[in-house]
């Protein structure tokens, strides 16, 4: 197999090391990752200037862009176009649960994996303190062993979320869907040295107790996994606003408030 690494840690962090000393138990490992930290980069691609690559190893690469980034330059400019048969990115440092995967460079550079065809996995470890990265790069690489016999489906991905406990002590593998969090305090104002204001987005987390989470997972000793799909289309409530009559020729749309009388003649 062929394997792409990625994160938005950086090449040089030590969760993206670990992961690709697993995978290569699996088969041949290309390494392309920031070359600095792009932690919540998000979905986002470099446009406003170029972008360059340094082999820093042999198959390492980093990149002056974002996870994103990384994904489109290792298949279409190192790979010339030949898709790798996996892509897993991590291991991050710090959880990547509920709505902040649509913050999470790591998560995002797994979705662009699925928008590429290609199977792609996620995997972060839930604490910010140093911990050994090598538990939850063992857990990603038996997840990806299962999927060499059972592919995952069209635009879907997942994403894994390890708890910052003893391999011995996890409780298994919980099957999740993504959980809900609120941010106290997000925005912290400061003055600069000319009294000049600025701010810095912060915040903590109050997640809210909902039952077969991914949060509930990693609170109870379990791996959480959860499927992701990138369609995001609420197909329920498109049922519903099917009665608002709003499937009707652009010609219909008439407005629903009389239009101002315009004077003739006048100036």
């Amino acid at each position: 197999m062929r394997i792409l690494v990625t994160n938005d840690d950086g090449i040089f962090a030590p969760g993206i090391k670990a992961l690709a000393a697993a995978f290569r138990q699996l088969g041949d490992v290309l390494v392309v990752a920031p070359d600095a930290e792009r932690s919540a980069s998000g979905h986002a691609l470099t446009l406003q200037h170029p972008l360059r690559m340094t082999e820093i190893a042999p198959a390492e690469w980093s990149v002056t862009g974002t996870p994103t980034d990384c994904v489109l330059l290792a298949v279409h400019a190192i790979l010339k176009g030949e898709k790798p048969d996996l892509v897993v990115s991590g291991v991050n440092a710090g959880p990547n649960m509920g709505d902040d995967v649509t913050y999470s460079g790591t998560v995002s550079a797994a979705f662009e994996g699925t928008l590429l065809g290609i199977p792609s996995i996620a995997v972060s470890l839930a604490t910010f303190d140093p911990e050994p990265f090598e538990p939850a790069a063992q857990v990603a690489l038996e997840l990806a062993r299962r999927l060499i016999d059972t592919p995952l489906p069209p635009k879907t991905l997942l994403n894994v979320n390890v708890p910052a406990i003893p391999f011995e002590a996890m409780r298994g593998i919980r099957l999740t869907r993504l959980g809900h969090r609120v941010f106290t305090d997000i925005i912290a104002p400061r003055v600069d040295p000319r009294g000049r204001p600025y701010y810095w987005v912060a915040g903590t987390a109050q997640w809210a107790p909902e039952e077969r989470t991914d949060i509930a997972a990693i609170r109870d000793g379990f791996i959480s996994v959860t499927p992701l799909n990138m369609d995001m289309t609420d197909y329920r409530l498109l049922v519903e606003m099917e009665t608002w009559g709003l499937d009707v020729p652009a010609g219909a749309l008439a407005p629903t408030h009389p239009q101002p009388h315009r004077s003739e003649g006048r100036t």
